[in-house]
């Protein structure tokens, strides 16, 4: 391997691995709470159900009450201490007041439900700060800081300034943003652009803090200070945008105000006017219990929650992680689709598509592409093992290369059967070539290319004898897919990609994709994603890099691939395909679609029977066992229509819908 700059006497620091930092689910607080509720309502209802002592259940429910409701209750009357009323307090009260009139089992289940909510909600907020914590972890630690006297000494890099020398050994990663003063080599900077070859980096080109440097030496020009760097933008994106991921979430407190405010207005009012006119004081308790059962809104929370559950388990059993229901509700929403290129539309990783011998070589594809291959064995860039991949797949042997030489940016150098081959970028292996073999060689190079083609040349003993051509595979369902979502939304996706325009053209041109925005960096999608949502659009991003991770968060909804996704991605993402199969993107769309359909059954179903329930309460006299079995005759109503969207023929319904 060859550098432009001498070796430095300093031994390299190996790139320890990055860590990777999760919260354990059971070291929340709220998550250890609810479990225990769920086990002891689950413990004590089979209990009641099979007729045992209420000694043996009794003593479970009230351990579900406490360990579910004590939270929420504490937080309720804190609020309540600031004069402010939420659901909470009030589903912890009638909670207590059902079991005060014997209906021990609906308040437990009110208790487990609310219980789960807030551990879903704790734990969605952990993890994220999980993956921002992981993202700054691609930086490294320390940099090796170059003194004017051209010493070297590791320093943090914090210490960093503006104008600092920094050497970047080969496999290190960049520790500041900056500009290249001398050296060469190619940096993988997927984490940054999503690109997904190297680039080539010489004096004069800027390289990001985080990205992986090749076989070359560097040394580089700090140009920003570490809080100002690419990647810590990213980071900032990602949590501010993650800061306003709920935008109805003013509207919600304003309804939890007036709903809970009129529900202990109008029970106060059910228990005192009739003691004001003279009623029994056990008589008008007993009414007043009943009502605050006929209208406690587990109907209306089961309304919700079954349809999209179900939905979620269902495209679970296919491939795709919904984080939570209320992502599964806001996947229907969606009007406008982004997508990724880059491991979203392409497979990520390079392919053979061409090989080309020039006239006048004398070789055949075959030939041709085991003499690259050949060569290009030892290296470990990704275009070469594609090389290598192609000529084993067509069982090509491979003759054995002797004084194996690599230079970043320009190719690799073997002997084979006698041959002195050179495999690399044609624009360096020829300029200052004016034959005509050469001029073949520029002629094909520039066809591959503008195809949207990686052009690779082969030369054999200083004279051109042929090109290969590589790709970034399209994914199989790329086009259909394209083609469901333009139906499903109305509007053809938007293509954002880090890759340079030629080849984003080519692509989008491949799966019918008219709005294209590529050379992106990650503030720039965000800025593509934030000038459609002032349209009035809401947003589906579809990605899988670090660079995505920011788009994914500002969108009304992302989804990140899973197979090859980056640990940020997928943890800011709102769900996860999780067999890449990127097909199932319009089908859990649809699917969603159907689930928020049910849920306005569900609403109207429970609407109906709280109002019947209240009013004849109100009006009449409402036998508590009858108000009971309407309570709960409702809640398993909407609660089997919910789970409709559990079988196999939901999600072939969702899949038919979007053909």
């Amino acid at each position: 391997m060859t550098s432009t700059l001498t070796p430095p006497q300093a031994a390299p620091v190996p790139t320890a691995p990055v860590p990777r930092r999760r919260t354990r689910m059971l070291a929340l607080p709220e998550v250890r709470w609810a479990v225990a509720a769920t086990v002891c309502f689950l413990l004590a209802l089979p209990l009641q159900l099979t007729g045992a002592p209420a000694w043996t259940w009794g003593p479970l429910y009230a351990a579900a009450y406490v360990t579910g409701g004590w939270e929420p209750g504490w937080e309720g009357l804190k609020a309540l201490r600031e004069k402010t009323l939420d659901v909470d307090l009030l589903m912890v009260v009638a909670a207590l007041g059902a079991a005060a009139i014997g209906q021990v089992m609906d308040g437990a289940l009110l208790i487990v439900i609310f219980a789960t909510s807030g551990a879903l909600e704790a734990l969605a907020t952990a993890r994220t700060a999980d993956s921002v914590r992981g993202l700054l972890d691609l930086a490294p630690a320390t940099a090796t800081l170059i003194a004017p006297d051209g010493s070297e000494r590791a320093v943090p890099v914090e210490e960093l300034t503006i104008g600092d020398t920094v050497l970047v050994r080969p496999g290190e990663r960049v520790g500041a943003d900056g500009r290249v003063l001398d050296g060469a080599s190619e940096v993988d900077q997927a984490t940054i652009t999503g690109e997904p070859l190297p680039a080539l980096k010489e004096p004069g080109d800027e390289v990001f803090a985080g990205t992986v440097n090749g076989t070359g030496a560097l040394r580089v020009r700090v140009e920003r200070d570490a809080g100002d760097s690419v990647l810590a933008r990213i980071v900032r994106m990602v949590e501010e945008a993650s800061g306003t991921k709920a935008p109805t979430q003013l509207f919600i407190e304003k309804v939890e105000q007036r709903y809970s405010l009129g529900m202990v207005a109008a029970t106060l009012a059910v228990f005192l006017v009739p003691l004001a006119f003279g009623a029994e004081l056990t008589g008008a308790l007993l009414r007043a219990m009943t009502f605050m059962i006929v209208a406690s809104p587990c109907a209306v929370v089961l309304a919700t929650m079954p349809p999209l559950l179900s939905a979620i388990a269902n495209a679970g059993r296919h491939g795709v992680l919904v984080k939570s229901a209320v992502v599964m509700e806001r996947l229907g929403q969606v009007d406008t689709v982004a997508l990724d290129k880059t491991g979203t539309l392409t497979e990520g990783v390079p392919r053979m598509t061409d090989v080309r011998p020039l006239p006048g070589s004398g070789m055949g594809e075959r030939e041709l592409l085991a003499l690259a291959a050949a060569a290009e064995h030892p290296s470990e860039h990704p275009l070469a093992r594609a090389v290598v991949e192609a000529a084993r797949e067509r069982g090509l042997p491979l003759p054995p290369a002797r004084d194996f030489d690599s230079t970043p940016g320009v190719g690799v150098t073997a002997t084979v059967d006698g041959w002195r081959v050179t495999v690399g970028a044609p624009a360096r292996l020829l300029s200052g070539g004016t034959d005509a073999a050469a001029a073949h060689a520029a002629v094909h190079a520039a066809d591959l290319e503008e195809s949207g083609r990686t052009a690779v040349l082969v030369v054999a003993d200083g004279v051109p004898v042929g090109l290969l051509g590589l790709a970034d595979r399209l994914r199989p369902d790329a086009a259909a897919t394209v083609a469901s979502l333009t139906r499903l939304t109305g509007t053809a996706p938007t293509l954002l990609t880090g890759d340079n325009p030629r080849a984003a053209a080519h692509l989008a041109a491949e799966v019918g994709i008219d709005d294209l925005r590529a050379g992106l960096l990650p503030q720039h999608k965000v800025g593509a994603v934030t000038e459609l949502e002032h349209a009035g659009r809401r947003v589906l991003v579809v990605g899988d890099g670090v660079n995505d991770a920011p788009a994914l968060a500002a969108a009304h909804t992302g989804v990140a691939m899973g197979r090859a996704g980056s640990d940020l991605a997928l943890e800011t993402a709102d769900a996860v395909i999780v067999r890449d199969e990127l097909a199932t993107v319009p089908a859990v769309i649809a699917l969603s679609r159907r689930a928020r359909r049910l849920v306005v059954q569900n609403l109207v179903i429970a609407g109906v029977f709280i109002a019947g329930l209240v009013v004849w309460d109100l009006a009449g006299t409402l036998p508590l066992p009858l108000g009971v079995a309407g309570h709960e005759g409702s809640t398993v109503l909407v609660g089997l229509n919910g789970l409709r969207l559990l079988g196999e023929r939901a999600w072939r319904r969702a899949v038919a819908e979007v053909g």
